[in-house]
């Protein structure tokens, strides 16, 4: 790549832009983790942090990325031999199950086109078809960061409900939480699988967990082996804002300054912010007479737009001439999708302007990368924007 001027544009689903106000937090000197400024931050982080989540429960931290996260979710509440009930919605939900499988669990993995999100009729058959109740969780991926296709976790938590089933709900909202509308508690969610490294506009290296009254009781039968992501000693730690571990200081006091600024613009703005950029990018796409990967209008992510091109041209290449020629990365095609799709991400910290120059990138990538487009459909764009 030649010498570049400028900022570079980083349009992957996250990790995200981080804002300056949550980078200067970062880099306050770094306390004393036993001493006493620690319990104050902690305390106030968990009052700002049940919000985002839609909760009034605990909410767990560790200093990991999401997929910490995901094993966490999955050792504290169940034990070797279970059965979980997931679906291939993506290439995460992949890794997931895959993780649950190397744990000792059985995955009951219902496949999938990776264009469409959980199937509610699936679960309500499979889970009425348990007589025996031997499924002992549901997993779901909210939005699938691989492929810009969100859930419809309201959906699944009714067809649970119709089928009477007591399987737990797991559900993963790493490149969601704070984008997309959540709610923990209201949705009946078991446990909230999350990461620092996108809506929440921070750099990787928190993961959490919000825990449900009904998680919380399986825990204590729970007999996965756990260690580090047990949540007894954190929650007993927390209690008096303190941690049994390092925690990670100085991302605290981003994700501090950066549940800060979200309560400044308040989530349901926060939610219509990133609904309409992901809006202004699907005319875009269309304009340019390219297709989202997503076919179903209900589950459109506001995070991030997959776009599918034609099978005569490589997504990678054209991904590689727009970093080389305009200094923008884009989120490369996962799994199946390697080389088929690119991936724009629209979400954290971010504003019409930014969606303005990204689009723009975009369309001059193809352009030059020789890929037959329409130059309108920027206006397309526009139009959603100026609305």
């Amino acid at each position: 790549m030649s010498y570049s001027t400028g900022r570079h544009f980083l349009q992957i689903p996250g990790p995200t832009n981080v804002p300056d106000r949550v980078l200067r937090a970062i880099a306050a000197p770094t306390i004393d983790h036993r001493g006493p400024r620690l319990p104050t931050l902690v305390l106030e982080l968990f009052d700002r942090l049940r919000p985002v989540f839609g909760t009034e429960g605990p909410v767990v931290i560790f200093p990991a990325s999401g997929t910490g996260a995901w094993e966490a979710a999955l050792v504290n509440t169940l034990s070797p031999g279970d059965t979980v009930l997931a679906f291939e919605t993506g290439q995460f939900a992949t890794l997931w199950q895959e993780m649950a499988q190397r744990l000792g669990l059985v995955v009951d993995f219902v496949p999938g086109d990776w264009r469409h999100g959980a199937d509610p009729v699936a679960a309500h058959e499979k889970l009425a078809a348990d007589a025996d109740h031997a499924i002992k969780a549901v997993c779901v991926v909210h939005n699938e960061t691989s492929t810009g296709v969100t859930s419809r976790v309201p959906e699944i938590r009714a067809a649970m409900d119709a089928a009477e089933h007591p399987a737990l709900l797991l559900v993963d909202t790493i490149s969601s939480l704070a984008s997309i509308d959540y709610r923990h508690d209201e949705w009946g969610v078991d446990v909230t699988v999350a990461g620092s490294q996108k809506g929440l506009m921070l750099p990787p290296g928190l993961s959490f967990n919000a825990v449900g009254d009904k998680a919380l009781a399986a825990s204590e039968h729970a007999t996965l082996a756990r260690s580090y992501w047990d949540w007894r000693p954190i929650l007993r730690a927390n209690r008096n804002g303190s941690f049994p571990y390092t925690p990670a200081t100085n991302l605290l006091y981003g994700l501090r300054e950066a549940l800060i600024m979200l309560e400044e613009e308040g989530l349901p703005a926060v939610f219509a912010r990133h609904a309409r950029h992901a809006a202004a990018t699907r005319a875009a796409v269309r304009g340019w007479g390219l297709e989202v990967l997503c076919a179903d209008e209900r589950e459109y992510s506001g995070s991030l737009t997959a776009v599918l091109l034609p099978d005569d041209y490589d997504a990678d290449k054209v991904r590689q001439v727009i970093l080389d020629r305009y200094d923008m990365s884009l989120g490369a095609g996962l799994g199946r999708l390697a080389g088929k799709v690119f991936r724009i991400g629209h979400l954290g910290h971010f504003n019409d302007l930014m969606l303005a120059g990204t689009l723009v990138g975009v369309q001059l990538g193809l352009r030059s990368a020789g890929v037959p487009i329409d130059p309108r459909g920027l206006a397309q764009a526009w139009e959603v924007l100026g609305a």
